[in-house]
């Protein structure tokens, strides 16, 4: 038997010699006929040699015809499952999607018609950002994009642009723009770019650190005009200021469903996103990205909900949010204001956060006196080293109690260790001067030296 006929024999597991040798030539016969070889093809017992390489040279021919599997022609999302319409642009085709909300439109509690009006002085002050202060939000743009990638970077694509406006009639409208495949991006940033040209504001959640890097860099990538610059309120901001101490994590789902009152009903995770769009490129099923349009909607519609909030905090905001507003009101050295809401916080049952809020304020303004009485609340409801911290100061300096400083100081204060083995030690020396008989000088009769000196309250000899 061949050496081919004896390795089929141990690989398929043949009887014993002398069955019919293999019809089927070895995998090594094939390697090769592919490198050209054909000098190492072994002869096969009972076959012709030519015959062999010929049937070979055949199985090759058909494995080499299949080739790669051909990718599937791009989808057409104005034809199928997607909502979306077919615009012709200079650059080709634009696909775009409008959808216009009613001015009774709510998020959870909060209407959307109300960010139209928003207080802008109030959305400058809470954004830490002057310059938002004289904006017409009736004029402003909002934004939101899903992306191939969380990183950035030239490699990430936004994939789906989503803005919102006020149209004249006060309809909130929202229109979104896919990108079919990449290496289409002109019309979708064409838009864009006129879309801002028209605008007065850009409003964004955390697209100061991740949308707009990544749109100016497209811009770059295809060779276009910088887009344009507008003023820019980024509610991420406003939302950890505001609401973080009561909720945690401000990602806009938590804020949508602790702050608005809504709650997102079957939504795509962020961490889905663009595996369902790489999954539309593969296969052209559109399904896929239904949920991350529906997703994007979502987005743009609550930052709307949110400027109106922000606008007028007071209607209807959370009592211990509304400590985070005058904290935040105190940080843009508008004290006047602040101490309004600190108050409005700590009447609506704030509790310790609104307390704080409003002592801080009071010391902030010089009312050592309110700010202490504060001070001393919280004392007995929290166990707060920054409390004790802020009492000690004021027993030390305003009040001169050094014994009750040195207490609250023992108890535990919010600095180094260093800090506070200073701020006790100076507290000793202060309440051991206080405690020491005072020395007095006795008045001489007239005509006479002065007496010498005898301590307070010694009895006279």
């Amino acid at each position: 038997m061949s050496k081919l006929g004896k390795k089929l024999q141990r690989l398929g597991g043949l009887g014993p010699v002398g069955l019919p040798p293999p019809t089927a030539p070895s995998v090594d016969a094939e390697r090769d006929i592919e490198r050209g070889d054909v000098a190492a093809v072994p002869e096969v017992e009972g076959g012709d040699r030519a015959e062999t390489l010929e049937r070979l040279r055949q199985k090759i021919a058909r494995i080499v015809s299949k080739g790669p599997e051909p990718p599937p022609p791009p989808a057409k999302p104005s034809e199928g499952e997607l909502p979306f319409v077919e615009e012709p642009t200079d650059l080709g085709t634009l696909y775009v999607r409008y959808l216009p909300f009613e001015r009774h439109h709510r998020v959870g509690r909060f209407p959307v018609h109300v960010a139209r009006d928003a207080n802008t002085t109030m959305l400058s002050l809470l954004a830490l950002d002057p310059s938002l202060a004289s904006l017409d939000m009736r004029r402003a743009l909002y934004l939101d994009t899903e992306t191939t990638g969380l990183s950035g970077g030239t490699g990430t694509l936004p994939f789906l642009i989503g803005l919102g406006w006020f149209s004249d009639d006060g309809a909130f409208v929202v229109e979104q723009l896919l990108l079919r495949r990449p290496g289409e991006e002109g019309p979708i940033l064409t838009r864009l770019a006129e879309r801002l040209g028209a605008s007065s504001a850009l409003v964004t959640f955390n697209g100061k650190s991740f949308d707009m890097p990544l749109v100016r860099t497209r811009f770059v990538m295809n060779r276009m005009r910088a887009m344009l610059e507008l003023p820019h309120l980024d509610l991420v901001h406003v939302a950890r200021r505001v609401h973080k101490a009561r909720i945690g994590a401000c990602n806009l789902g938590s804020v949508e469903s602790r702050v608005l009152g809504f709650g997102r009903v079957d939504d795509v995770p962020s961490g889905e996103v663009a595996g369902r769009y790489f999954h539309f490129l593969r296969t052209g099923d559109e399904g896929a990205l239904l949920g991350v349009v529906t997703h994007n909607v979502w987005d743009i519609i609550s930052m709307a909900a949110l400027v109106g909030l922000y606008g007028e905090p007071l209607d209807g905001m959370d009592a211990e949010d509304l400590a985070g507003v005058a904290s935040t009101l105190h940080r843009a050295k508008n004290p006047g204001r602040a101490a309004k809401m600190a108050q409005e916080a700590v009447e609506r049952g704030g509790g310790a956060r609104a307390l704080k809020t409003r002592a801080a304020i009071a010391k902030a303004r010089g009312d050592r006196d309110a700010a202490l009485a504060d001070f001393e609340t919280l004392l007995g409801e929290v166990d707060d080293p920054s409390v004790r911290l802020e009492l000690a100061k004021l027993y030390e300096h305003h009040t001169k109690t050094y014994e009750q400083a040195l207490d609250v100081v023992e108890r535990g204060v919010a600095e180094r260790q260093e800090a506070a083995e200073h701020r006790k030690s100076r507290l000793v020396g202060k309440l051991e001067r206080q405690k020491a008989p005072k020395r007095v000088r006795r008045r001489a009769p007239a005509g006479q030296a002065s007496l010498p000196s005898m301590d307070a309250g010694e009895p006279e000899s």
